[in-house]
């Protein structure tokens, strides 16, 4: 799966939570988002470098990056559940990020690592749906 194709189902499955979702899907969006954080930043410190102009159009960057930070929280949610339900665990998972630290590397491993092969309870493969059989 390209880039294109991965942000593409990232926002066309804004509220989905109920399939599931390969490794490409959910780690190209966690790229588009960095990409668009060092724009950004670099535009943040391009106005800052202004003056006192740069001064008043600091602002501009920053809550456009926020906007599309608070646009991008469901659409986050969404694919971590479907990430873990690729897994074949229980998308109420995701609440383990509350633990401090192991919170994080759990579902870094499991982000990471590949997802069950063929079908599960959650749906066919994502990688090869059409030689999954119920």
């Amino acid at each position: 799966m390209d880039f294109g194709t991965a942000v593409g189902r990232y926002f066309s499955n804004y509220f989905n939570f109920q399939d599931r979702a390969r490794r490409a899907e959910f780690w190209w969006p966690v790229l588009m988002q960095f990409i668009i954080y060092l724009a950004m930043l670099a535009l943040t410190s391009l106005f800052a470098m202004l003056g006192d102009i740069g001064v008043m159009l600091i602002w501009i960057p920053m809550i456009v990056y926020w906007l599309f930070g608070l646009a991008c929280i469901i659409p986050n949610l969404a694919v971590a559940v479907r990430r873990l339900h690729d897994k074949d665990m229980s998308g109420f998972w995701v609440l383990i990020w509350l633990v401090p630290l192991i919170g994080f590397l759990f579902l870094l491993f499991h982000f990471v690592t590949e997802g069950t092969p063929g079908p599960n309870k959650y749906g066919p493969s994502p990688k090869n749906p059409a030689h999954d059989v119920f």
